[in-house]
């Protein structure tokens, strides 16, 4: 039996292709993908060949939020069994380094991803096959669209428990594209009552107060420290944390600038590789700048986040398409025709 499987081959080269129906080893699940959803750091890899300073190794499977119903199972899988509805958690690590024995497998040096030609093919499949250890069952009331938006959650997770997110803190959010509407959404869950998120389209900010945001700002005039006043002023304070997921220079300096002396900026955006900021500013008021990288141990929070109604992530999905509609997707969302925030795809 053939699986139908979109792969990336070069920049703007993305195929559809037939490969064998993978066979699963005794530690694996095969999964019949059901959703897929699209991501910021796909349409690196599709249209600049890069990520961050990662450069993409071909040919690379496509791919990484995905939601399914697992068909097969090898023979020391017990947690899940043909017919649960599962999602993945992408990438792979060594299990052995002192990173993953001490619960930071995100940072493996012998991990990888779907910038890696290990990751092939990648989720945008009809099948896909992947360690069971990464497979997490979804509660009836998780429906497979909500399922395939927990990866990018989990990153949001991962980035408020670095950030360490108290009830009654208040939070800026810079950028207002789905990892960023997601982090306002678990920093609300986990308590912040004053959040202001900026972006350079009112059509985000839109979304934004629609996802609980107390304070919004069109942040597409005057520089850095101008914007750091206007943020001061809406927000009546200086942020105690800045999550910059807009991937700028901008982003960054403004959190850098306006942050609160003592508090934290997470860099959570992948930007350029070398990017200059007044670092000076913020290391004489103490200002902790801390990276976020992927997730670790996150996934069953997510889950959990939206089991019970604490996160909603259904305003993000805002197109559809069906599996053969692969590059109308990657299109949509690359040029952001119709204000597409999530681009869902149906295998």
């Amino acid at each position: 039996m053939d699986n139908t499987v979109v792969t990336l081959h070069g920049v703007n080269d993305l195929r559809m292709e037939k490969l064998p129906v993978p066979e699963v080893d005794r530690d694996e699940v095969l999964i019949r993908v059901t959703k897929v959803g699209l991501c910021g750091s796909d349409l690196c890899s599709v249209y600049k060949g890069t990520h961050g300073d990662l450069k993409i190794g071909l040919p690379c499977g496509m791919g990484h939020e995905a939601a399914g119903v697992v068909t097969k199972c090898g023979q020391d899988v017990t947690h899940v069994k043909p017919g649960d509805r599962v999602i993945i958690e992408p990438g792979t690590f060594c299990r052995k380094c002192e990173l993953c024995l001490t619960g930071k497998h995100n940072v493996c040096a012998n991990s990888s991803f779907h910038s890696s030609p290990r990751f092939y093919p990648g989720c945008l499949a009809r099948y896909y096959k992947h360690k069971a250890l990464l497979v997490f069952k979804l509660p009836d009331s998780v429906s497979d669209e909500e399922g395939a938006v927990v990866e990018p959650l989990a990153v949001a997770v991962h980035a408020c428990r670095r950030a360490v997110v108290w009830a009654g803190c208040n939070v800026l959010v810079t950028g207002a594209g789905p990892i960023g509407l997601l982090c306002l959404s678990v920093a609300k869950a986990l308590g912040a009552t004053n959040i202001l998120i900026t972006d350079i389209k009112e059509s985000r900010l839109t979304m934004a107060k629609q996802m609980g945001a107390d304070h919004t700002l069109l942040a597409t005039s005057g520089d850095a420290q101008s914007q750091a006043q206007q943020v001061q002023q809406i927000m009546g304070c200086q942020p105690d944390i800045t999550m910059e997921c807009s991937g700028t220079k901008a982003g960054l300096t403004l959190g850098i600038y306006v942050t609160k002396s003592g508090g934290k900026l997470v860099q959570v955006g992948v930007g350029p590789s070398e990017v200059t900021v007044p670092l000076t500013h913020a290391a004489v008021r103490e200002v902790d700048i801390l990276g976020v990288y992927r997730y670790v141990n996150c996934f069953p929070i997510a889950i959990d986040l939206l089991a019970k109604k604490l996160v909603d992530v259904k305003p993000l999905i805002t197109h559809r398409f069906n599996f053969e509609e692969f590059q109308k997707a990657f299109d949509m969302f690359h040029s952001a025709e119709d204000g597409a925030v999530k681009c869902m795809i149906s295998c």
